[in-house]
């Protein structure tokens, strides 16, 4: 029995955000459409810590694994991050292991696929300026999702750490074709010129004024994942057609949606699969709260170990040698 392991940075050279942005489309598809199995998540405490189990397995495509997260707050004193993440990939006719890689790059991919994903659907085929809030692994990869799917002219960092935003400003700005990125001096005036607006923070408060959204502007929310947590205010919800990656799980988990009693007007899923509409107007502001989906895992991680098989990337493994 062979099982083929795949670190982070073969993680990423696996799954090109192009690649990224197309599994998503087909999890969210599939989600929408009923053809996905996707269980409570399971959660065992140590005391110490919390580990999170994520299983989903696609009646219509075929993947089939989990997502494991542990979370130990007490960690870094040894050495060792907070978070960590492993996703497995299952056979779905067997059931036996194919793949074993890391779940934090894979995580930080999809998401960042699914906010690109949405800008794809949502934002309006003209958009040339973006306001990024946050300067992290998840802005990073917004970024570049976004940039993947839009020819944008400018963007404006926000993030409480100067030397963060310097730091991302400075990765992406000069890209042969690429826009112009720079630390927003103001940002309510960035946020009033902007035509995507993401946020990808820790904050627990608003972000940005949803007054100073500009007619037609685009909103993907990623950083709120728990109910009282709110990155973006009642005002963009208010005034957006909101947009979500499930309906249940962030009418559970995210603050942004639950605290304003925001109505979930579509899935993204439901939009590809023609269910719902997408925008509806040039004046029309959206709004995309992604919270995670099992789906995205497991999708994303069958699309690696596909390219790794190709291409011979990764260590296999003989498990009963």
């Amino acid at each position: 029995m062979k099982i083929r392991i795949l670190t982070a940075s073969q993680v990423r050279a696996a799954l090109p955000m192009p690649a990224a942005i197309d599994a998503m489309r087909s999890a969210f598809s599939q989600l929408s459409a009923g053809e996905a199995e996707v269980p409570l998540r399971g959660r065992v405490g140590t005391g110490k810590g919390v580990s999170l189990l994520m299983p989903a397995y696609m009646k219509k495509s075929g993947e089939l694994g989990v997502k494991i997260i542990s979370i130990y707050d007490g960690n870094p004193q040894r050495g060792l991050p907070t978070v960590s993440a492993t996703v497995m990939v299952l056979d779905p006719e067997t059931g036996l292991p194919l793949a074993f890689m890391d779940g934090s790059s894979l995580t930080a991919i999809r998401t960042g696929a699914a906010g690109g994903l949405a800008a794809e659907i949502l934002s309006r085929s003209d958009a040339r300026r973006m306001v990024l809030f946050g300067a992290g692994v998840q802005a990073r990869t917004q970024l570049e999702a976004v940039l993947a799917v839009r020819q944008l002219e400018a963007v404006a960092v926000v993030d409480p750490s100067a030397g963060a935003a310097r730091r991302l400003a400075a990765d992406f700005d000069g890209r042969p074709g690429g826009p112009r990125v720079g630390v927003a001096e103001d940002p309510s005036a960035a946020v009033r010129r902007a035509d995507i607006v993401v946020t990808a923070t820790t904050a627990r408060t608003p972000v940005f004024d949803g007054n100073d959204l500009r007619p037609g502007a685009h909103v993907t929310a990623v950083g709120s994942f728990m109910p009282d947590v709110q990155e973006i205010d009642a005002d963009t919800v208010k005034r957006a057609y909101v947009v979500a990656d499930s309906r249940s799980m962030a009418l559970a988990e995210a603050g942004d949606l639950i605290i304003p009693r925001a109505v979930v007007e579509a899935e993204i899923g439901e939009i590809i699969n023609g269910v719902r509409p997408g925008r509806r107007s040039d004046d029309q502001i959206t709004l995309f709260k992604t919270v995670g989906v099992a789906v995205q895992d497991v999708v994303a991680a069958a699309a690696v170990l596909a390219r790794a098989e190709a291409e011979g990337i990764g260590t296999v493994v003989e498990l009963d040698a």
